[in-house]
């Protein structure tokens, strides 16, 4: 079974033994048998496993994995150092450099991030190697829904970044007022231009956080 070896375990244990996820459970031994499935299977709870539930301060939600070989690593817009950064990181930089001055990285992991209590969290878990989508309505969103659930009920407040329809979906699932809810277009290249520059998210994030006494994100990445 999952092992996250921090607070997670205990809060998702009921989780891990429901029908839906014993039946996708099934299917990514079915798939990671048969097909290149990303990220590696050693990889697929990073997100939970960097981010301890009682250090969460904000969470980023993409959609699915990378799908090409050697990208995707369980934090959402993340890559590798030594992977050549996707176009998406690309433009999230570029909004980091216009909103806080920090130019941008010459790699793109997004490790140091997570290890500040951002749970860098995509709405499907899995995907085969170039098809996006592939593991869409397979259980990953059953999950993934009841993690923005339990945040919800955080007693501290966290900011919550969804870029995209996809991340805009779970916004239903944030009703507790403590917390903060940003949202943009995606920073695809598709879309970066209808709503994603200029959104101001991580300074606004690090002002949320310092107004309830919270240390703010270093944006910065190592």
């Amino acid at each position: 079974m999952v092992n996250l070896q921090n607070d997670w375990d205990g809060i998702l244990c009921d989780e891990f033994k429901k029908e839906y996820y014993l039946k996708l459970r099934e299917f990514l031994k079915y798939e990671y048998t048969h097909y290149h499935i990303y990220p590696d299977m050693y990889d697929i709870f990073n997100s939970l496993k960097y981010a301890p539930y009682g250090r969460i301060k904000a969470v980023i939600i993409g959609q699915d994995p990378y799908h090409q070989p050697g990208q995707a690593h369980g934090l959402c817009f993340s890559v590798k150092k030594g992977v050549k950064i996707p176009p998406s990181l690309v433009n999230i930089y570029k909004e980091l450099e216009s909103d806080l001055g920090i130019p941008p990285a010459s790699h793109g992991e997004l490790t140091c991030w997570a290890k500040q209590g951002i749970l860098m969290l995509n709405n499907v878990l899995t995907v085969r190697e170039g098809l996006p989508n592939s593991h869409r309505g397979k259980g990953w969103e059953i999950f993934t829904d009841k993690i923005i659930e339990i945040l919800n009920t955080h007693n501290a407040p966290i900011a919550f970044l969804l870029w995209g329809a996809n991340a805009r979906e779970k916004a239903k699932k944030i009703t507790n007022p403590i917390h903060l809810k940003l949202t943009a277009a995606h920073p695809s290249p598709l879309s970066a231009y209808n709503g994603f520059f200029g959104c101001r998210h991580f300074s606004k994030t690090n002002e949320f956080l310092i107004n309830n006494g919270i240390e703010p994100i270093d944006w910065q990445v190592k």
